[in-house]
């Protein structure tokens, strides 16, 4: 029996509400991982029929028999819809043929979360909202745990990017109390530090580059933040590796929570305490995880290219078979007492645009910051790659606590670098501070950057 103050998760219509187009579903699971098979059966047929209704997707999808979807092979028939498509697409382009509503029935604008290319900004519809917002981000303070004496203090960017503000809207729609702050571009670091502190702020969410900053900030300004009354952090937004979870968690003192989803879905996964992975909502989209080669799909738990279909948040947008360009492993739970493990755990290995490519070797951009932050005396870091004498370069600019050695240190990270990445950089070290400035100024912070 659960606490009177955690978030309920208790359906009013157990699974009736996940197929009928004017019942909203709430924040509970299905009853069962059959109930989320015939929710794929009953909704797949209603998305492609959606799709049928756009000209830019209509005819490749006249030779895709809707009753007989169940079936793999014939699901398959319809082609992937990538990212470059759309990129190619005008602005009234996108609207007149990809879209199959009127903008006049569009509640809100999403921006897409493309990092090239005129970014397109998606109309969502109320009908939507029901259930990117109610649920998609709503599902993630019960997945945490939070309660309704949570306070949240939200540090995501409040601009075009939906997440600075659907993350605290749902929060409230919860019972929480919470706090628009958005990234340091909004309200100042040290402002937002103050905050945290004098409102007691219990969660707070934000890029996990911006948790860093906000800690490095902290520590400079001598506050210690693992004695605050921030328990959780749920980040988004970025890609986190291990070593910046564990850097997150050693500063902050509290429990890091990773979330993820992308602008054509919602908020999609989450993680929760006693899974090693993100749930994800699979009830809401079909997930598939392809060989990025051949376009079949992977054995289960492998590592493959993850595509996705809303099954009910496509009224405008009718998104169908959506390549996303992650890189993700998708196994099931064993289904126990546990109300959420009739849901698939993803884990999410890279995003395939990050990497540099410097002299004929790709260093992910993961790997690479996985690899500075394992080294605990550096307290910040940036990497750019640079063209000198004709020749490229990786340039990697940290900060170090004082009394630390720079020379000493120097030769310790050129080792360890060509030793790992087969290539050697150059090293410059930076005044404390530097980049937190720099940083201050971004939306996201810009810790790679290709100077070429």
């Amino acid at each position: 029996m659960q606490p009177a103050n955690l978030i309920p998760i208790v359906s009013k219509v157990a699974g009736s509400a996940h197929l009928n187009k004017e019942a909203v579903m709430d924040l509970a699971p299905p009853p069962s991982k059959k109930a989320i098979e015939k929710i794929h059966s009953e909704r797949k047929p209603v998305a492609v029929e959606m799709a049928r209704q756009s000209n830019l997707l209509k005819k490749r999808l006249s030779g895709v028999n809707i009753d007989k979807l169940d079936n793999p092979e014939e699901w398959r028939k319809i082609p992937l819809l990538t990212k470059d498509e759309l990129r190619k697409l005008s602005a009234e382009e996108f609207y007149n043929d990809f879209c199959i509503a009127s903008l006049d029935e569009a509640s809100e604008y999403w921006r897409s979360g493309g990092s090239t290319g005129k970014p397109l900004f998606y109309p969502r519809s109320h009908e939507d909202l029901k259930y990117k917002l109610n649920i998609g981000f709503g599902r993630i303070w019960p997945c945490i745990n939070a309660t309704k004496s949570d306070r949240l203090h939200t540090s995501f960017p409040l601009g075009v990017h939906p997440i600075g503000q659907a993350l605290p809207r749902s929060a409230a729609q919860q019972g929480l109390a919470s706090l628009w702050a958005g990234a340091g571009t909004t309200t100042p670091t040290p402002v937002q530090l103050d905050l945290i502190l004098d409102l007691k702020a219990t969660i707070v969410g934000a890029m996990p580059s911006y948790a860093l900053h906000l800690a490095n900030v902290a520590k400079a300004e001598g506050i210690d933040l693992a004695n605050s009354d921030v328990k959780k952090l749920i980040v988004s937004a970025e890609p986190l590796t291990d070593a910046k979870r564990a850097k997150l968690e050693r500063i902050w003192g509290a429990t890091v929570y990773n979330a993820m989803g992308m602008t054509e879905g919602s908020m999609m996964f989450s993680e929760r305490d006693g899974v090693d992975g993100m749930i994800a909502w699979s009830d809401m989209f079909y997930l598939e995880v392809i060989d990025p080669e051949s376009g079949d799909p992977v054995a289960e738990g492998e590592e493959g290219a993850l595509v996705m279909t809303p099954l009910f948040c496509n009224n405008i947008t009718p998104f169908l078979r959506w390549l996303t360009g992650d890189i993700v492993t998708l196994k099931s739970q064993p289904e126990s007492d546990d109300p959420w493990s009739v849901f698939p755990v993803l884990h999410h290995a890279l995003r395939t645009e990050g990497f540099f490519k410097v002299r004929g070797v790709n260093i992910n951009h993961g790997d690479l910051e996985d690899f500075m932050f394992n080294h605990e005396e550096i307290t910040d870091f940036k990497a750019e790659v640079i063209t000198q004498d004709d020749k490229d370069l990786i340039r990697l600019l940290i900060e170090l606590p004082r009394g630390t050695e720079p020379a000493a240190l120097n030769t310790k990270l050129n080792d360890a670098f060509k030793k790992t990445f087969e290539s050697s950089p150059e090293v410059v070290v930076l005044e404390r501070g530097s980049l937190a400035k720099e940083f201050e100024s971004s939306v996201k912070a810009p810790r790679f950057v290709d100077k070429r």
